[in-house]
């Protein structure tokens, strides 16, 4: 029953969907971090539902931090984050608590739990967990963006709508870090909300892919093997909720590329060696070399829709048909962006950490 992500830094989350409270524990943050409330508010503003393209759920997420920080700053002991849960409806999912959703946990969640699982609202399964996550995640982003390190995510693509690719990096990171509804192109974001909003009034969804894009991170991080860059990212993309597939850099358009075509020429830029592709996505031996990292993910249509589906019901074994009730997105990909900003931020804290050491993130000068 592992709940914790990280090696040196370690971020564990906790809570139900429908508990009292969501929250996360970070340990092994350097003393002397700068914590800004606002910008863990604004991120978590980032990913509350809103409008008629997200759940009808409304929270605050009125957070309290109640360790491991004092006046502002880290302690380097563990700092503890607690998101209450204000706005429930748990009967609307008395009949879940035994009839599967096709495409969930419900029955997945029964094997492994024995029936002792909280069911409401998809307990600790729940999109509602990633606020803890992205709680966390906002202090070590915050962190990072001092040292320079600044990420990045947009919705790729949505209901087969596409959106421009990134262009000047660190403007368009900027960019979408003040966006509710993240992508690079305005016009597609309004193509890509209509398309989520019709499969609402049909009362069904739709999935997306999430392209992230990082700059500034160090050469020489990561390990060759079993800690590479691309596998420490991509498990925790694939610990996201919905998130059932990534790639890095060209990603697997490379299968239909010749060496000459995939390969990233190296040349030097004020002393420094740039590659003139990054079809690579920045990760070279599992280790980064300098470029950018970008990755794509893909982000499955939120399971729970309102038609009736085939399924089982697991407390008879007998075949059962659902006609779910509650509250649920009929899109999860422009909410999850967010949370795979705060999630990557995490992953290369740890490996910050791991590389140069623990106080590196609050050092004065780079290494």
């Amino acid at each position: 029953m592992k709940n914790t992500f990280g090696s040196s830094v370690t971020v564990t989350i906790f809570g139900e969907s429908h508990g009292d409270s969501i929250g996360a524990v970070i340990d092994g943050l350097a003393p002397g971090i700068k914590v800004d409330d606002q910008y863990i508010a604004h991120m978590l503003t980032l990913r509350r539902p809103a409008g008629k393209i997200s759940t009808p759920r409304r929270e605050q997420d009125n957070f309290r931090i109640i360790s491991g920080v004092v006046n502002g700053l880290t302690t380097g002991t563990p700092i503890t984050l607690i998101i209450p849960n204000e706005n429930v409806k748990s009967g609307d999912y008395s009949q879940m608590k035994t009839v599967a959703r096709p495409s969930h946990a419900d029955y997945s969640a029964n094997c492994k739990y024995h029936g002792f699982q909280d069911s409401r609202g998809g307990g600790h399964f729940s999109g509602r967990i990633t606020a803890a996550l992205v709680a966390a995640g906002a202090i070590c982003k915050f962190a990072l963006e001092q040292k320079g390190i600044f990420i990045g995510t947009h919705v790729k693509r949505c209901a087969g709508i596409a959106d421009r690719d990134f262009g000047d990096l660190i403007q368009d990171i900027t960019c979408l870090n003040e966006k509710p509804f993240a992508v690079l192109d305005d016009e597609a974001g309004l193509q890509m909300q209509e398309a989520i909003l019709a499969a609402a009034n049909q009362g069904d969804s739709v999935g997306g892919v999430l392209e992230t894009a990082i700059t500034g991170m160090p050469e020489g991080v990561g390990e060759p093997w079993f800690d590479t860059v691309e596998s420490l990212l991509s498990h925790m993309m694939l610990s996201i909720p919905a998130v059932k597939g990534i790639e890095f850099g060209a990603g697997f358009d490379l299968a239909d590329m010749r060496g000459s075509e995939a390969n990233d020429p190296l040349r030097m830029e004020d002393g420094k060696v740039v590659a003139t592709t990054n079809n690579n996505g920045g990760v070279n031996g599992g280790i980064t070399n300098g470029m950018p990292i970008i990755f794509r993910t893909v982000v499955k249509p939120t399971p729970t829709i309102f038609k009736q589906q085939k399924t089982i019901d697991f407390s008879t074994m007998t075949d059962a048909v659902l006609d779910p009730k509650g509250r649920h997105d009929p899109a999860i990909v422009h909410r999850a962006r967010i949370v795979q900003d705060a999630a990557a931020a995490i992953v290369l804290c740890d490996m910050l950490a791991l590389r140069f050491g623990t106080d590196w993130l609050n050092s004065p000068e780079r290494r």
